[in-house]
């Protein structure tokens, strides 16, 4: 069975290697960015092949990783034509990935703020009242893993990561495992502003924050873990109003 890739590694600034993908990321971040709106046809392949001097293969190859993120549709007669916004798989970790490399705004950030909190208290809940012992063992072991000395922003961000990975798995629901890309999004892009280990008391507060979701699992209480985990979230978003309130003023 394949390896899963390293945390956070898909949301890295890093060009992919493949021809496939560096040509699928780039016509993905100028879908994203508005380059081809919708309703318009993608290049045809001619211009595309020119473009990138690959294969018709390749091409077609990348158009049809790009519908299966619901960002164009492929029309007999028609051509490739991209599809409304309403339809884009936002939570597809790759669209994700070309949205981070496009930089955050204010907008997208309250995007993800949004669907955290939609989320994410109700998988602590459900951890509360589902939860086995080797759930706690592993969250016990995210836990001590964030509160290790000689963090880098990039490790305390795969520990704290990790740690709302065994919330999402000690649901039970196969499905919270799949919110881990707008996790996994959040966390980069919080951490791209400011990170807790930058402050040695909001490090303290933010590891406190977590060991109460712990704690309030354990016990099986579900309205404290939900309320544990909103607690996370805020603080998180309040890191990066201080970021960029800071930065406001030094302009």
């Amino acid at each position: 069975m394949p390896q899963p890739p390293p945390l956070l590694s898909r949301l890295n600034l890093e060009r992919a290697k493949s021809s496939h993908d560096q040509i699928a990321a780039l016509l993905g971040m100028e879908l994203l960015q508005g380059r081809y709106p919708p309703g318009t046809n993608m290049p045809p392949e001619p211009e595309l092949i020119a473009r990138f001097h690959v294969s018709r293969t390749v091409i077609r190859e990348v158009m049809k990783t790009l519908a299966a993120k619901g960002l164009v549709i492929a029309k007999t007669r028609v051509g490739t034509r991209v599809r409304e916004r309403m339809y884009w798989n936002y939570f597809d970790v790759d669209v994700l990935a070309w949205r981070v490399r496009l930089g955050f705004d204010d907008e997208f950030m309250h995007c993800l703020v949004e669907i955290r909190r939609a989320i994410e208290p109700a998988a602590a809940a459900l951890a509360a009242q589902r939860h086995r012992a080797e759930d706690l063992t592993r969250l016990r072991e995210c836990l001590t893993q964030m509160r290790r000395d000689g963090h880098s922003r990039q490790s305390f961000a795969e520990a704290d990561l990790e740690f709302h990975l065994a919330v999402g798995n000690a649901t039970g629901n196969p499905l919270m495992r799949s919110a881990a890309g707008v996790i996994d999004t959040a966390l980069v892009a919080s951490f791209m502003y400011s990170s807790p280990i930058d402050d040695p008391l909001d490090y303290q507060a933010t590891v406190a924050a977590h060991a109460d979701i712990l704690a309030a699992i354990e016990a099986g209480d579900e309205p404290a873990a939900a309320a544990a985990m909103r607690r996370v979230i805020d603080i998180g978003v309040q890191r990066i109003d201080l970021t960029r309130r800071t930065r406001a003023d030094k302009r």
